[in-house]
């Protein structure tokens, strides 16, 4: 448990990870502190910062530290180098390789210094030639491989269900959606796609009976399970909770062997020194921390008292979990999914019951893997509902706690204080995120993209735009507790106004989308206006002068008039009328501003990022009290100061969601 806080405690938090040996004899205490000191002198060499790679042509042959990822841009990857280290590959399209694999890579270095997850590496490389020399050197490896593309194999294609179970068999999750992803964090099921103790439990009991006889005993078993895990390690891509299963198991297994019996904590306790001395950069890994103070929280479950039957133990070992891992979690994601534990008692049971069948398919008939994805699908249905439950921040976590410990241990209290906790949590932890305007608009915080929440009072919701990234919009979503739309509108083709809207159909309702796209359709509009039109939503283009009642407020479309050369001025641009106004300028340029005239706004939506592509006469003519400017990280230097400037000077306050987050603006 303590190794699981290491992370946040630079050089003495290695330390803190042998705390739990202290119980164990001298010897082992003086061995421990021994493998701690080295850990951590060690980790203090392995965590400084890699050097810079050097500029020019890199052609040299390397090997592949883990597998290809799929990324907006295209497929990428880390690879080690002969001679430079690891570097981050940036792969044409169409490569393919697996892990160990020994490539050939031609390219240049465009990138400096950085990390891939929590794995450093010393620059990006801009590969134009890629080709796989080898297979793995390893037979490990090569097992390990084997057995990963057996599995993805059998259960191509991967979505849906079929997807989520690879995730649970060996930690495959490329074919899950992102939404689903965050989904299964929301709802505090994103550790069964980590594989782990349970994981490993399946593995070895399969391994056995595929055996058969050369598994009968239990030191035939031992040895048998001890050849075995390095193969399913490397199956499951060395995942951190798989690793420090997989080492808790070889510690069994060898003690099994040499006639010594561990107690369990002393078993996670080795087991964590030993993965720290071979990598002592795993104690900054989220997924390790996480891994190992479930574990922890499990251990404590399985012991604390319980008069309830086996459903009752179940809930106290979720409980337990849920408890030690809810402080990392604030710490790393910033929210905590309170009914967690519930979600979890439903879901386990399927996620055991699916990982066995999927195995038992990839080995045996394939139907009987279709039924573990079915599972598989039931469990996704459960993270969906469950992520717009409610989440907690500090406040709601110290209210929980402190009502169980009361209810546990202050029985004459239970009935005042829990009560009042129950109060406290719904009056101020419950309702999650913020509150809509009953007429008013929120220009979300979605990055470099723009995404903006009308609402028109209670029940009448629109939403225009929905930003780069579908996992940011939803969350923005849930957070304001949106669950239907009655109108979406798509101001223009480019990615970072529409990529976001991918995520909406089939997970919230939609009334009716207004897109105006051609002549520049883009690979993300053409899916996008073709998946909501195959869910039965209507897709119009609506035309100069058309009004839409939302509630109290009216949006009413001033444009374009004409078609564009540029995307941008193609933006449909609208105007959200109620006892203020506000003007939706999309991304709109010179052209199509000179063709609009000079609108007048109390509060204007800046168009294209406060990019330096607009009539600045046009910007001061709207007459805004109010200018807001929705951008996010970039390259592209937007806002351009002259943009803020020249509003400023006519008199308009900017806000900009990149240092205010979401901006909220009244108008009713």
């Amino acid at each position: 448990m303590f190794a699981a806080w290491a992370g946040f405690l630079p050089g003495w938090g290695l330390v803190l990870a042998s705390i739990p040996v202290l119980w164990m004899s001298a010897r082992v205490r003086l061995l421990a502190a021994l493998i701690v000191s080295i850990t951590a002198i060690h980790s203090a060499i392995v965590t400084a910062p890699l050097d810079p790679l050097p500029p020019g042509r890199i052609e040299t042959e390397g090997v592949m530290g883990g597998d290809l990822n799929n990324g907006r841009y295209g497929p990428f990857a880390l690879v080690e180098l002969l001679g430079s280290g690891p570097v981050l590959a940036d792969l044409p399209p169409g490569a393919d390789a697996s892990r160990r694999d020994v490539v050939w890579i031609e390219g240049d270095v465009v990138g400096g210094p950085g990390e891939l997850g929590s794995r450093p590496h010393r620059g990006t490389v801009d590969v134009a030639t890629f080709r796989v020399v080898s297979g793995p050197s390893s037979p490990v490896a090569a097992l390990g491989n084997a057995m990963r593309n057996q599995v993805i194999d059998r259960l191509s294609p991967l979505e849906g269900g079929r997807a989520l179970l690879a995730g649970f068999m060996v930690g495959e999750t490329s074919g899950v959606d992102e939404v689903d992803q965050s989904a299964m964090r929301r709802a505090g099921l994103s550790h069964f796609t980590a594989v782990s103790g349970s994981n490993v439990a399946v593995f070895l009991g399969l391994l056995y009976v595929v055996a058969g006889p050369i598994g009968i005993g239990p030191k035939r078993r031992a040895v048998l399970g001890l050849l075995g895990l390095p193969v399913f390690a490397a199956a499951t891509r060395f995942e951190p909770s798989v690793l420090r299963a997989s080492a808790m198991a070889g510690l069994v297994l060898s003690g099994r062997l040499l006639g010594v019996v561990m107690e369990t904590w002393q078993v996670v306790s080795a087991a964590v020194i030993a993965l720290l001395l071979v990598d002592p950069g795993l104690v900054r890994s989220a997924g390790f921390q996480l891994s190992l103070a479930a574990t922890a929280g499990v251990i404590v479950g399985t012991r604390w008292p319980s008069s309830g039957g086996r459903m009752a133990r179940a809930l106290a070992v979720s409980i337990g979990a849920q408890v030690a891992v809810a402080p990392l979690l604030l710490l790393h994601f910033g929210l905590v999914p309170l009914l967690s534990p519930l979600a979890n008692l439903l879901a386990a049971p399927l996620v055991a019951s699916a990982t066995v069948l999927g195995v038992l398919g990839v080995i045996g008939p394939a139907p009987v893997s279709e039924v573990g994805a079915a599972l598989a699908d039931i469990v996704l249905r459960i993270a969906r509902f469950a992520s717009a439950l409610p989440q907690v921040g500090w406040l709601g976590l110290g209210i929980v706690l402190a009502a169980g410990l009361i209810h546990l241990f202050q029985p004459k209290l239970r009935g005042v204080l829990v009560l009042l906790g129950a109060a406290g949590i719904g009056g101020l932890v419950l309702a999650p995120g913020s509150s809509l305007p009953d007429a008013g608009v929120v220009v979300l915080d979605v990055g470099q993209g723009d995404a903006i929440l009308i609402s028109g009072g209670p029940g009448n919701l629109a939403l225009v735009d929905g930003g780069p990234d579908p996992v940011i919009l939803i969350e923005n979503l849930a957070q304001y507790r949106v669950k239907g739309l009655d109108l979406v509108v798509l101001t223009h083709a480019h990615a970072d106004h529409a990529l976001g809207l991918t995520a909406l159909a089939g997970r919230i309702p939609i009334g009716e989308v207004w897109a105006r796209v051609h002549p520049h359709e883009t690979a993300v509009s053409t899916e996008l206006v073709g998946t909501l039109s195959s869910a039965g939503v209507p897709v119009v283009e609506p035309p100069v002068g058309e009004e839409y009642r939302l509630g109290a407020l009216t949006l009413a479309v001033e444009g374009p008039f004409r078609q564009y050369a540029s995307t941008n001025d193609q933006s449909i641009v609208l105007t959200v009328r109620g006892q203020r106004t506000m003007l939706l300028a999309g991304d709109i340029e010179t052209y199509a501003q000179a063709d609009l005239g000079h609108l007048r706004a109390d509060v204007l939506k800046v168009p294209h990022h406060g990019a330096g592509t607009s009539d600045p006469d046009w910007l001061e003519g709207v007459g805004a009290e109010i200018a807001v400017i929705s951008v996010g990280k970039n390259d592209f230097g937007h806002p351009v100061p002259s943009v803020i400037n020249g509003l400023e000077e006519s008199g308009a306050s900017v806000l900009r969601t990149d240092l205010e987050g979401d901006v909220i603006v009244p108008l009713g």
